[in-house]
């Protein structure tokens, strides 16, 4: 098989990958100390002077000097500023009062500005000054590579997804869909819900693709003028320039992306298959179901040979069944990356791994512009991944 005719799924990390060999550096001083006050002088610097934003360098650098077989030790004393005058001017008082009594030498070196996330990284940044590594992990599936098994359900998730994108929709739209995968299942299923009049829209405006180098999108997409102006999370602002539909004004709105209308759509079989649950739901002792609770395993009805969505019979027939905690566990499968408001809103529905085919360079929020799953402040993260499409998936988009 043509490796066009295949999928791939790419891991999108919390960070940029660097180049291995181009790490950002920080300048720091530093100076050769005599072994035996290394643990006093360490001591002291943890106190007076933290390298709370270099956890990962390692404070004391030891050398084997070849030719008489001693120990050299250079420690890290403080962080340099970037331009600085007279060198022990701009030292720390606490660090300088350490200057004489311990014999000290300072200098200005470098060290590298962040934490290595691959073996490779780690090893140029040790040629810099020694560092620590803690190899990334998840307990999320798919970080290591996904099984045949799991492949084939992505690719067919995916399917809807790109069904839902080009079925009676000219220009395109994105679409969203949430799936249960402990019983590969789809809870929701939406398209963007922006523009009331994008059946009609002729707008010409120039693809934000245009520049990406995003090949395959631009052999697809880019045959027709106006054929993502009606993609929410790529054109944030293209709602007001809209006609004003009174009569949907209730349907219609700026904030109903793909990803939004399928999370209300969520909360909304929620509500019907839970209805005795809406009063205790939002106090802090409800905890989030099991995956692997009879509330996810519920009979569904088909769509074709291999997707198979909710019908949530049995938990109508069986009201003593827990309530789902939000969207907990499940995933999200999307033609475009989402947006930044809707990726801080599935943070917020506890969602476990987003897919998307197309990276969005206007307003990405997992990796184009920003990349939420990274932001350490955030009470939880996913993973997120890009499905790259074989040829025939792209042929479709591409009559749209």
């Amino acid at each position: 098989m043509d490796s066009s005719d295949k999928w791939e799924i790419i891991h999108i990390p919390e960070k940029p990958a660097l180049s291995p060999d181009h790490q950002p550096t920080v300048k720091v001083y530093a100076s050769l100390i005599k072994p035996k006050f290394a643990n006093t002088i360490v001591r002291h610097l943890c106190k007076i002077a933290p390298l709370e934003d270099l956890r990962h360098v390692k404070r004391v650098k030891k050398k084997i000097l070849p030719d008489r077989g001693e120990t050299q030790l250079t420690v890290i004393l403080c962080l340099a500023p970037e331009r600085h005058d007279h060198l022990n001017d701009s030292i720390p008082p606490d660090v300088q009062k350490l200057v004489d009594p311990y014999e000290l030498s300072p200098f200005i070196t470098e060290v590298c500005k962040y934490a290595a996330v691959s073996k490779e990284e780690w090893e140029e940044q040790s040629k810099i000054w020694p560092t620590s590594f803690h190899p990334p992990t998840y307990n999320i599936d798919g970080i290591g590579g996904f099984s045949e098994e799991d492949t084939q359900s992505i690719c067919k998730f995916m399917r809807v997804v790109i069904d839902m994108a080009v079925s009676g929709h000219k220009p395109l739209v994105n679409a969203a869909v949430i799936v249960d995968p402990s019983v590969r299942r789809i809870i929701a299923s939406e398209t963007d819900q922006v523009y009331a009049s994008s059946g009609d829209n002729t707008s010409t405006e120039t693809s934000p693709y245009k520049e990406t180098g995003d090949i395959c999108l631009n052999d697809t997409l880019e045959k027709q003028n106006g054929s993502l102006s009606a993609v929410a999370c790529l054109n944030l602002w293209n709602w007001s320039l809209q006609p004003h539909d009174t009569e949907n004004c209730s349907l219609w709105h700026p904030l109903r992306h793909a990803s939004m209308v399928a999370i209300e759509s969520s909360s909304a079989r929620d509500r019907h298959l839970f209805p005795n649950s809406s009063e205790i739901f939002g106090q802090d002792h409800v905890q989030p179901s099991n995956m692997d609770s009879p509330a996810k395993k519920q009979k569904t009805s088909s769509q074709g040979p291999d997707v198979q969505i909710d019908s949530g019979e049995e938990t109508l027939r069986n009201p003593s069944m827990e309530r789902p905690y939000l969207c907990t566990g499940y995933d999200i499968f999307l033609l475009l990356e989402p947006c930044t408001m809707c990726a801080m809103a599935l943070v917020h529905q506890r969602i476990k791994r987003i897919f998307y085919a197309f990276p969005n360079p206007t307003a990405g929020g997992l990796g184009s512009v920003h990349r939420l799953q990274g932001e350490k402040s955030l009470n939880h993260h996913y993973a997120v991944f890009r499905v790259l499409l074989p040829d025939d998936a792209l042929r479709q988009l591409a009559t749209v």
